[in-house]
């Protein structure tokens, strides 16, 4: 987006065409009050899986379509003194593979004494994941995830190995692209849930068997790795919903200002689905995936409820109106790559989003092994999310 006027002239045809929703770790803590070195001896809390937790769109504090100040200071690799932006300050080396990996993603924004190990890359499969006798296999010109963890911690502690896998085997950026493109045709676009509900229906207990699959690799790469069962914490963990439903979206009427200025160009009912629907169908399924693999499941479904893109109650920031945890928008807008970003980052956690999946995995560890449901302080920011107990079958309910 360069403005609004350019974004909807050259984004149309961009955004039919190509919506994308894909998956050197970093360095910088979630809070500034957090700056201190681990213990030497510290556990090793690791993160493997794809997008949404390699940190993809952690580049961005909330969104704007003003482009003065690095857009109004929501690029966190924008230079002043060069007026010009470099990715790499954000996500480092991983930048040239595209696994995009943020010096705030979730692992580089626990708040605990543990060293952070982020092996995530995005847009990966379960494939990327999985062991190669497994039938994984190299992505982005990386060996498996898995295969990865075994050498990273052959010799060393263990606290938590975290995944967050089943997006990209599900196929969910072609179903975003499909229900963008109709909303986006000139004459005749409707609604993608009715086609796009039976895909997903088609597809979840493919999604489930690869979790499972991976998750089992997982926890023979750690046997390999000296770790014995029960000697560390294997979690699998959700999606946030990166959408509102119908009734609170902050741009009524289907309307083509949810593409010109918020980045939602979606129809009601579409929105609807995706929040109401969608998302809590792949939390169960990832649930009685964890289950199956004996993993604990942290539901992260709601996590960003009235956070979301467009969602009313959040306001993009502006010169007037710098970036804030506590009003800002925590998913990255639908964007073309068209002057700001990559088009890979759009509908991903942005630094605010990233820096509370962060703070959910922190509390998450530091309760008793099982499962939890986060969510998020209405009018706080990202270090006041909320942790409770999941009771069976209350799944992203």
């Amino acid at each position: 987006m360069t403005s609004s006027s350019s974004y909807h002239r050259k984004g149309l045809a961009a955004l039919a065409a190509a919506v994308c929703v894909a998956g050197a770790t970093g360095l910088a803590p979630a809070h500034a009050s957090d700056v201190r070195a681990p213990a030497a001896d510290a556990p090793w809390v690791v993160s493997l899986g794809d997008s949404f937790i390699s940190g993809e769109a952690g580049r961005w504090s909330g969104n704007s379509n003003e482009s003065a100040d690095g857009w109004s200071g929501t690029d966190r690799a924008y230079d002043p003194e060069t007026d010009e932006s470099d990715p790499e300050r954000v996500y480092g080396a991983s930048y040239e593979n595209g696994c995009n990996r943020s010096d705030v993603a979730e692992v580089q924004s626990l708040t605990l004494d543990v060293r952070k190990l982020n092996l995530a890359c995005s847009g990966a499969t379960s494939t990327a994941v999985k062991l190669p006798e497994s039938g994984g296999e190299p992505f982005k010109g990386e060996p498996s995830q898995a295969g990865q963890l075994q050498k990273a911690v052959t010799g060393q502690p263990v606290r938590a190995v975290v995944v967050s896998i089943g997006g990209n085997d599900l196929g969910f950026s072609d179903i975003i692209k499909d229900c963008a493109t109709g909303f986006l045709k000139p004459f005749g676009g409707s609604p993608c849930a009715p086609d796009a509900a039976q895909q997903v229906a088609d597809r979840l207990p493919g999604v489930r068997t690869a979790a499972v699959a991976a998750l089992a690799d997982v926890k023979t790469a750690l046997k390999r790795a000296g770790h014995r069962a029960g000697s560390y914490r294997l979690v699998l963990q959700s999606y946030p919903s990166p959408l509102p439903d119908a009734a609170r979206v902050r741009y009524p009427g289907e309307k083509y200002d949810r593409l010109t200025a918020g980045g939602c160009p979606f129809f009601d009912q579409d929105l609807t689905w995706a929040h109401d629907d969608l998302v809590p169908q792949i939390s169960a399924t990832l649930a009685e995936a964890a289950h199956e693999a004996g993993a604990e499941f942290l539901d992260l479904s709601r996590a960003f409820e009235g956070r979301e893109v467009c969602s009313e109650g959040t306001r993009q920031a502006d010169l007037q109106h710098p970036p804030s945890g506590r009003t800002s928008e925590w998913m990255r807008f639908l964007t073309t790559g068209v002057g700001q970003g990559q088009l890979q980052e759009s509908l991903h956690p942005n630094r605010f989003g990233q820096q509370a999946l962060g703070t959910c995995l922190s509390l998450h560890l530091e309760e008793p092994t099982g499962d939890h449901r986060c969510t998020n302080t209405p009018g706080r920011g990202p270090a006041e999310m909320e942790l409770a107990v999941l009771e069976p079958a209350t799944v992203s309910g």
